[in-house]
């Protein structure tokens, strides 16, 4: 049955049935707004998927989809030093869409809060039409007192530090690029099922990423000075953060590939680490002496401000590789 035949009130029902509640929600899905209950600051992020630039239905099961949803905001909320309270999710689908797509996606979206922020959940959102499958997530965390982790905050001397996968989703990627099925019905060496069965740990990292959600309230604990979440690769975001601090990061490649060249049993470049986006793992900076938490290892030392650009890597000057939507063309995009 699609959304057309069965309604939007009828959809709704079904897609509630599959959310579980949010600690922090005294009002839920039904009424105009849902209410929520925080102890201190609240932070808010919004993200937009949309098919084709973002994801493809020849890929991402329904409940994956919905996983990667709440997983890709989440990890923004932990980068603030936060901790996940709750979503609202926007869905606008074609009309001929199946409704069991939107039910997918909403046990997604549940199972990941459940299993990467317990307490958070999906707490309202909106249901509508569009041309493509369309996503927009809000998520909000609870600073609990506690000032938040931004981006600014890096000075010199200070340790640079990662936690989560590092250059395995944009091996997945390359991979569904290169030997999956496309939307399109492109006919390539494998099916979608062999590479599953073949490398499930590099498309679940870019099918499903599970980051490091707790770490980021571990991080603000233990006197994390700056930090944000990696989408988009590693050396896009070091060197952002780099700019918003008014210093240089040097990342060291020795530390990388003492730490992540063998993630899950594969083997990962340092090049493919700097260039990787969605991983969504965590990297901040630390006083130098202070102990890192569980989780995050080295990767660098952080510089003074200086000619050469606002990223190292040992030493040298180092141009920024990753995603960005407006200039980065994949297979299949206009």
């Amino acid at each position: 049955m699609t959304v057309g035949e069965l309604g939007e009130r009828d959809v709704l029902a079904r897609v509630l049935a599959r959310l579980g509640d949010a600690d922090a929600s005294s009002v839920g899905p039904g009424d105009d707004c849902a209410v929520l209950r925080h102890a201190g600051d609240v932070v808010v992020t919004t993200d937009t998927m949309i098919e084709g630039p973002d994801f493809r239905l020849a890929w991402h099961d329904g409940f994956e989809l919905g996983w990667k949803l709440a997983a890709t905001n989440l990890s923004d909320v932990a980068a603030m030093g936060a901790r996940p309270t709750a979503l609202t999710v926007a869905l606008a689908v074609p009309r001929e869409t199946p409704v069991m797509l939107l039910e997918r996606i909403s046990e997604g979206l549940d199972a990941a809060c459940r299993a990467l922020a317990p307490g958070c959940g999906v707490v309202g959102g909106d249901l509508g039409r569009a041309p493509v499958v369309t996503a927009a997530v809000t998520a909000l965390g609870d600073l609990e007192g506690r000032a938040p982790v931004l981006r600014s905050g890096a000075h010199s001397g200070d340790v640079i530090a990662y936690a989560g996968e590092l250059g395995l989703a944009g091996l997945g990627l390359s991979l569904l690029f290169a030997e999956a099925t496309d939307v399109d019905g492109t006919a390539h060496n494998r099916t979608l099922g062999q590479l599953w069965s073949e490398q499930p740990e590099a498309l679940a990292a870019q099918l499903a990423p599970a980051p490091p959600i707790p770490l980021g309230v571990a991080a603000a604990l233990a006197g994390a000075t700056a930090m944000m979440d990696v989408s988009d690769s590693l050396s896009i975001d070091a060197e952002r953060l780099s700019r918003a601090s008014g210093v240089r990061l040097d990342l060291d490649p020795s530390l990388l590939e003492a730490g992540f060249g063998e993630q899950q049993g594969i083997s990962v470049s340092v090049e493919a680490m700097l260039a990787g986006g969605e991983d969504h793992g965590l990297l901040a900076t630390f006083p130098s002496g202070a102990e890192l938490p569980a989780g995050f290892r080295a990767i660098g030392a952080v510089r003074e401000a200086g000619a050469g650009g606002a990223l190292l890597l040992d030493g040298e000057p180092r141009k920024a590789r990753g995603w960005d939507p407006y200039t980065v063309r994949l297979p299949g995009s206009n």
